[in-house]
């Protein structure tokens, strides 16, 4: 049996409106599984971001309790999740949000030195060969305004898993990116999960919801329906878009 890394019960978001409340999420209930890839999928409005943020302490919930390697993180002071996340959370977003003002070796270094019980060679020797594993090695010196798109989402992906998360989540990453930066992001993640990198991600691109294990469809703040997928293998994509493409169909997506 899978060992469960993140679940919800019961969580509902609402959030003000000028005649009331709008409820986005409503009595959500579901289990992240540990060195899965899970995706989250559905249409525009349906939820998906709200969701990830929700269940990463990002964003507080209106009702229901998360809870992450079976302690209720829901519950947590800004002070306690602000330390969760940054020791057992990582973070991709469709934009990269580095530092203008320091090189891609020094925003993923930096990420590193939050955890206080590392040691600084150790940190910098993990950078290294984080951006060279993301084969940015030689823009490592580079600010991010001197890089391709695609090599700050790698830079950004660096940063996110240098303290060796036990969660990455990941909303829309290949979102701002062309397709053969996509392609690339995309085999990183790939390759992470393979490593048994757990991931969580939002996205709404069928060629990056195929890369994950498993796909949970999002519709009108509730889980409609989820799909295994199993491990990804390049030599199955095709058929891999044609299943979850065929799935989609039948959800009116």
């Amino acid at each position: 049996m899978k060992e469960v890394l993140l679940s919800a019960k019961g969580l509902c978001k609402q959030f003000p409106q000028d005649a009331g409340k709008e409820q986005v999420l409503k009595e959500i209930d579901v289990d992240i599984f540990k060195g899965d890839f899970t995706v989250i999928m559905g249409s525009s409005g349906a939820g998906k971001s709200t969701l990830l943020y929700a269940l990463s302490g990002m964003d507080n919930i209106t009702a229901g309790k998360v809870f992450y390697k079976g302690k209720e993180i829901s519950r947590y002071k800004e002070r306690q999740m602000a330390l969760l996340r940054s020791r057992e959370f990582g973070f991709v977003f469709q934009q990269t949000h580095l530092v203008s003002s320091l090189s891609l070796f020094e925003n993923v270094a930096v990420a590193g030195y939050l955890d206080s019980g590392k040691d600084t060679k150790a940190v910098r020797q993990r950078a290294e060969e984080l951006l060279s594993r993301m084969g940015i090695e030689e823009a490592k010196d580079r600010f991010p305004s001197q890089v391709s798109g695609g090599e700050a989402q790698r830079a950004a992906i660096a940063r996110a898993v240098i303290n060796r998360p036990g969660l990455l989540f990941a909303d829309e990453p290949t979102g701002a990116l062309n397709k053969r930066n996509t392609d690339e992001v995309l085999k990183l993640l790939t390759g992470l999960a393979e490593s048994g990198q757990s991931i969580l991600m939002v996205t709404h691109d069928v060629r990056a919801a195929i890369r994950g294990t498993r796909i949970l469809y999002l519709e009108d703040g509730k889980i409609l329906d989820e799909m295994s997928m199993g491990v990804y293998r390049e030599t199955e994509a095709k058929e891999r878009e044609k299943k979850l493409n065929e799935w989609l169909s039948g959800l009116s997506w």
